[in-house]
């Protein structure tokens, strides 16, 4: 597995005053640095030695987001209200509930 294909991302951390690393498929790992870069430079080298350690004990480490497969089909429980507003909107503005929904969660 090579930790490059692993989603990471850097944010602020007021509680620590400094920047934390992070990594979606590994979210027990976090690396604190002073800037953005190091923060980044952190928790790849932590992604890379846990790979590195799982590997070596027979063990299958988590598949990276970006090459997971994805159907485009998810099922969403909402309140029979919502249900019927959105379904209102949807024929008021001419489209298909699925158009509407997706061009709303798209917009987030």
């Amino acid at each position: 597995m090579n930790p490059d294909h692993y989603a990471y991302r850097v944010i602020w951390s007021a509680e620590d005053e400094e920047y934390v690393g992070l990594c979606s498929e590994f979210p027990s790992l976090s690396w604190l640095e002073p800037t953005p870069d190091e923060a980044f430079s952190g928790i790849r080298r932590v992604v890379a030695e846990v790979l590195e350690d799982m590997l070596g004990d027979g063990e299958t480490p988590p598949e990276p987001i970006a090459e997971r497969s994805y159907s485009g089909n998810f099922t969403v429980r909402v309140p029979p209200e919502l249900h019927r507003a959105l379904a209102l909107r949807a024929a008021e503005e001419g489209v298909s509930l699925n158009r509407l929904v997706s061009a709303r969660l798209a917009s987030l």
